[in-house]
């Protein structure tokens, strides 16, 4: 490589923003800390004050917030426009309750939760923030909890369809703004939307259908698949390790259903070949899915012995004899990934 071409290369990466920065991170307590007083101060009422004044005082701290924002992303200040912005999005919420209180409109704390939600999708969108995003992905998880808080935890019309939905949009901002962690946001909200609903109807077969179907989403983004390879390259780690999770759960809720007999055995065998099979694949690459499987591996194990193994004897033979099969697996997998190697190696040549 030319020493020219070299250097500017070396001076375009030290150019690039640091991942963090604390003057950042502060600027965005800030700016969360001055949206909360604004809330407060709607929630107070302002009986004092006309309703004309106070709804202007409102949208007059919307308008100057955003257009300082505008500038100051015209001006390269990041961080300060997305501290603006961050005070723009909750002072829409506060507008949404003053109105509300003002005019003693009809409707609910989840109605309220949704519209928040979408005028904060608009705003990511339009100012291409990221901590706008991370906002929005707060406020699913808080609409998700006003649904809960309503309805008493219970399942009621299509509303918890919206909650998927809402994940689903969350992504969409996470590619659009390039805000990779806060899809761990959206991943989290569907993780819990599912353990709610078997919450709600506890049921082997839907235990199941969460293991079967966490564990080929797994499998389909482990396998170098064409059509899934470069989407599933451009989402990182997290759709393996949250699929990994699913059936993970999955597998609890099974072992809730069935404590005894022949098909806890072989309930407790597929646990241990799941966590095998997630480390075969995605142990070496990605170490968030590794931890789990060895972590979900040593604790069927302990369970296994627990139940099923009475005597000192028969712990130590169970362990014997399973850590014979899982050094074979072991040899096995380190023969194929230098296998893998070696041809990765020959079609560099």
């Amino acid at each position: 490589m030319p020493e020219a071409t070299a250097g500017a290369l070396l001076g375009e990466y030290d150019a690039r923003p640091a991942s963090f920065s604390l003057g950042k991170v502060l600027m965005i307590l800030a700016a969360i800390l001055l949206g909360a007083a604004i809330l407060l101060v709607v929630a107070s009422n302002w009986e004092a004050i006309p309703r004309l004044v106070r709804l202007a005082v409102i949208l007059a701290v919307i308008w100057t917030v955003h257009l300082g924002a505008a500038a100051m992303l015209r001006r390269g200040a990041i961080a300060a426009a997305s501290g603006l912005l961050v005070i723009g999005t909750l002072s829409f919420g506060g507008a949404i309750s003053l109105v509300g209180q003002m005019y003693h409109l009809s409707g609910d704390e989840l109605t309220v939760m949704y519209l928040w939600f979408a005028i904060a999708v608009v705003s990511a969108i339009l100012f291409r923030s990221g901590v706008v995003a991370a906002v929005a992905g707060f406020l699913s998880w808080g609409s998700f909890a006003a649904y809960l808080d309503t309805y008493d935890t219970r399942w009621v019309g299509l509303d918890p369809w919206v909650v998927p939905l809402m994940a689903v949009v969350v992504i969409g901002l996470v590619r659009f703004t390039g805000a990779g962690r806060v899809r761990h946001l959206a991943y989290l909200l569907v993780v819990g939307w599912l353990t709610w609903i078997y919450a709600v109807n506890e049921n082997f077969w839907l235990a199941l259908v969460y293991f079967v179907a966490g564990m080929l989403t797994f499998v389909a983004v482990s396998l170098p698949l064409p059509r899934l390879s470069a989407l599933v390259r451009s989402a990182g780690s997290a759709p393996a390790f949250y699929a990994f999770l699913v059936a993970v759960i999955g597998l609890f809720f099974l072992h809730v259903e069935l404590e005894h007999g022949w098909q806890f055995v072989t309930l407790a065998v597929v646990t241990l070949g799941a966590a095998i099979l997630a480390i075969a694949l995605q142990g070496r690459n990605n170490g968030a899915v590794r931890y789990l499987g060895y972590t979900v591996f040593a604790v069927e194990m302990l369970y296994l012995a627990s139940v099923t193994v009475g005597s000192i004897l028969g712990t130590s033979s169970l362990f014997l004899f399973s850590g014979l099969f899982v050094a074979a697996v072991a040899w096995i997998v380190i023969r194929l990934e230098r296998r893998f190697a070696a041809r990765t190696q020959g079609a560099s040549v």
